[in-house]
């Protein structure tokens, strides 16, 4: 199948390069207030809805998993490469780690009270996006909370983009299309925020990550 070759390619790439990534990315929130600000609005309203898990799906090496933690969250986190679940498991040994697969995750319906997708639905082909999205909602309890970061295509009329990732092949999607995505699949959007590039960033994307509600079982 394309989606299996797709994930497969994804995990060995995300393999390869995950003490790098690692290495790169641990300390991104210590100069990202917004990333702090829209993680501790997650954290306020999944706290306010109950005491239910959080899952970090696409974890990668562990950092935002651990700042849940920091924050009061049960966090455990889920990725699709084992030696980033290595890294993950070496660097935050009091935390939980498995390896798996957004497509089909090993957690009980209704299980969660919060999933956490900070651009990990960047590499999934489009026509496998709505099984993702299925799997979000399975997991989460009623009311629990959704938040999905990605980057935006620039148009509009088109849903997604593809980009040539540093990793892997990878989409860019329109705010609005995946909102309503999110929408047949029972998940209403709270709020949305909209980061724009920086002149120094490598990629002049708007980042945007997107807050959404389960409104229905």
């Amino acid at each position: 199948m394309v989606e299996q070759d797709a994930l497969s390619a994804t995990r060995k790439a995300y393999d390869a390069a995950a003490p790098t990534y690692a290495q790169l990315f641990r300390d991104t929130l210590r100069d990202s207030p917004l990333d702090r600000a829209i993680l501790g609005a997650f954290v306020e309203v999944v706290s306010a809805s109950g005491d239910g898990q959080v899952a970090d799906l696409g974890c990668g090496p562990g950092h935002i998993t651990a700042y849940l933690d920091e924050l009061g969250l049960a966090a455990f986190g889920v990725d699709a490469s084992p030696a980033m679940i290595e890294l993950a498991r070496q660097a935050y040994p009091g935390l939980r780690f498995d390896v798996g697969s957004m497509t089909a995750l090993d957690i009980a319906d209704g299980a969660l009270g919060g999933v956490l997708s900070r651009w990990s639905i960047i590499h999934t082909p489009p026509q496998e996006l709505p099984v993702i999205l299925a799997e979000f909602h399975r997991v989460l309890a009623p009311g629990g909370h959704l938040l999905v970061g990605f980057s935006a295509s620039d148009d509009p009329s088109h849903p997604t983009q593809a980009f040539d990732h540093a990793v892997a092949l990878a989409y860019r999607w329109s705010p609005d299309h995946l909102a309503a995505l999110l929408r047949k699949s029972g998940l209403a959007e709270v709020a949305r925020m909209v980061r724009e590039p920086q002149p120094t960033d490598r990629r002049q994307f708007q980042e945007v990550q997107l807050l959404a509600r389960k409104t229905s079982h």
